[in-house]
């Protein structure tokens, strides 16, 4: 089959490197309006060619590795696509994603988020062991035809992924806590520090907890923005809880309260059995 990848970033990028490993495609098409990015993931190898948005229409599947925002609105262009073509977006939201999406190709549509990625991004990020033994959700794959949703399977199984079926709402909810709130909360790091230290004290005394602490600050604010507008409901409530949390540890630490502080502290070392 031919792959088309709207989006040539980290997670575009990676997706056409893991794509020409398997056997399942012959030929995979790359757009993206970033023309710097276009020639980037050429001479990488991501792909095998640049496309117009018109020939990645022709494909047998177009993935939209885009911004959650963008995924919205190309969609929207993508109502004349052949009865046959399968639409797989990567987003990191869903309920409303799915929401947008036409009458008449959502038979075509699977809602797809991987749970992978790294702090970088752009095409140099990409890296064809990125999918690999990753989670992947499906969402209301119920009301898509089976011919998508097998299709779908086919290529997320032969990139090494684990496929978890869940409704959007419980994803876009389970998401907030798991990926979005931690983002959210190595921003708030990074700002607090660079206001109270200057860069010289930083390099000096940052050790691993902070370095991992921070770690994803570094990622594409203009592609977090886009997700927590759209995960913005989900995203307040988990915030609040993790508040909660916070002025907890506060008030032990204001009151001395060493024991409750330790059994605080023993009780978040549990998440690691699990992990």
């Amino acid at each position: 089959m031919t792959v088309g990848i709207v989006g040539l970033g980290l997670m575009g990028g990676s997706l056409g490197l893991a794509l020409q490993n398997t056997k399942l495609v012959s030929k995979v098409y790359g757009f993206d309006h970033n023309l710097v990015h276009c020639e980037e993931a050429l001479k990488l190898g991501l792909i095998h060619e640049i496309a117009s948005f018109k020939e990645i229409k022709q494909c047998d599947v177009i993935f939209l590795a885009i911004p959650v925002e963008s995924i919205i609105k190309t969609i929207q262009e993508l109502e004349d696509i052949p009865e046959k073509t399968t639409i797989i977006d990567l987003g990191s939201t869903k309920e409303k994603i799915l929401k947008s999406v036409p009458t008449k190709i959502r038979k075509n549509f699977i809602g797809a988020h991987p749970m992978a990625g790294t702090e970088k991004f752009g095409p140099s990020a990409a890296t064809k062991e990125l999918y690999h033994d990753k989670v992947v959700v499906l969402c209301d794959t119920e009301h898509s035809e089976d011919l998508h949703k097998n299709r779908a399977i086919q290529i997320f199984s032969h990139i090494g992924m684990k496929i978890v079926f869940m409704n959007p709402t419980s994803h876009d909810e389970h998401a907030s806590f798991i990926s979005h709130l931690p983002h959210a909360v190595s921003y708030a790091l990074a700002n607090t520090v660079m206001k109270q230290e200057d860069p010289k004290s930083i390099l000096l005394l940052a050790g691993g907890g902070f370095k991992d602490m921070s770690r994803i600050a570094k990622s594409s604010p203009h592609m977090w923005v886009d997700i927590f507008k759209q995960n913005r409901e989900n995203l307040l409530k988990s915030i609040t809880i993790f508040q909660q949390q916070l002025e907890k540890s506060k008030q032990m630490l204001e009151s001395e309260n060493w024991e409750g502080l330790e059994q605080w502290m023993s009780n978040a070392t549990t998440l690691h059995k699990i992990l």
